[in-house]
């Protein structure tokens, strides 16, 4: 197939790629402008740019797609499909409509649930076992097109956005290549999806990575595993901002006060909570890499009755 392929981050790379590797024709990738990045606020380009430079496949960065002009660039390049993953602008109807086989968007969750910006963080952060990818013929709703094709993944206790995400971003690759197979070849049958109540993963923010030790271990923990490693969970220690890389739970109630060190092994910090004990195993200061706490216990010595605080953004 002749394919004008959309999107931006790396969990769009792999489709790119194996699509490519699968012998389809990539008429043109359509990503997003370059950006400032880093201290040195230089402009770089996105993952999926480096893999069209990195393939030859010519590149298109407008603004916004959907302004006429860019409309027109578009249609100077024939295709039989578009394929959407994580572009992160919304396409018109007249995009939509486009091509032969219109626009196929490869979605990070099992649809219908956990439609929006962040399926990931979301399935961790609700605690489910599951997710997976939903190969989806877009429409001009937010993630309501007519699923075409899925595959499961399970989720880990160990699991966090990093690790699931590349999960994802994997079998989303493998997906896509078999539904363009099976759509040439008349084998996919759409699949409208179910109305209801459903869960929407809105788009997460830095803020929300703010531990507030009143909420429960297991609510924390979660919240650990699903922000990691953006905008990763964070709180004050004694007074210091420090970020919370790894956490379990334990069911025992210290007695202490919440947010209160209540024991102090060479692994881990025990945190009391509003319910149940959070022990942190990985943690980061300011101007040093992640470490593991025996590591961090070296250089800083902890006490039962320290204190972590919510640090509370702006």
């Amino acid at each position: 197939m002749k394919i004008v392929f959309m999107g931006t981050p790396d969990f769009s790379v792999l489709a790119l790629r194996k699509l490519h590797e699968a012998g389809h024709e990539i008429v043109l990738v359509v990503t997003q402008p370059d950006k400032p990045k880093g201290r040195s606020k230089l402009y770089l380009p996105s993952p999926v740019k480096e893999e069209a430079m990195r393939l030859g496949v010519e590149v298109f960065q407008p603004d916004r797609i959907k302004k006429a002009e860019n409309i027109e660039i578009l249609k100077q390049y024939p295709a039989d499909v578009f394929v959407v993953a994580a572009f992160g602008q919304i396409l018109s109807k007249e995009i939509l409509e486009m091509p032969k086989y219109g626009c196929i968007n490869i979605h990070a969750s099992l649809l219908p649930m956990y439609r929006g910006a962040a399926p990931i963080q979301w399935a961790i952060l609700n605690g489910e076992k599951k997710s997976g990818v939903t190969i989806m013929q877009m429409d001009e709703g937010l993630d309501t097109g007519d699923m075409l094709l899925k595959g499961e993944v399970d989720i880990e206790d160990t699991d966090t956005a990093d690790s699931l995400h590349d999960k994802l971003s994997e079998l989303g690759a493998d997906l896509i290549v078999d539904a363009l197979a099976k759509l040439e070849k008349g084998e996919i049958t759409a699949v409208p999806q179910p109305e209801g109540p459903l869960f929407y993963a809105k788009m997460i923010k830095k803020e929300d990575g703010a531990l507030d030790f009143n909420e429960s271990a297991e609510s924390l923990a979660l919240k650990v595993r699903a922000f990691w490693s953006w905008p990763a969970t964070f709180a004050l220690l004694n007074g210091d901002f420090v970020k919370i890389c790894a956490a379990y739970t334990t069911d025992d109630e210290s007695g202490m006060e919440v947010g209160e060190v209540c024991n102090v092994t060479k692994d881990a910090i025990f945190v009391q909570t509003g319910k149940g004990c959070l022990a942190i195993t990985k943690i980061q200061i300011q101007g040093k890499k992640a470490m593991p706490v025996k590591d961090f216990l070296l250089g800083k010595k902890i006490l039962v009755g320290d204190r972590f605080t919510k640090y509370e953004t702006v």
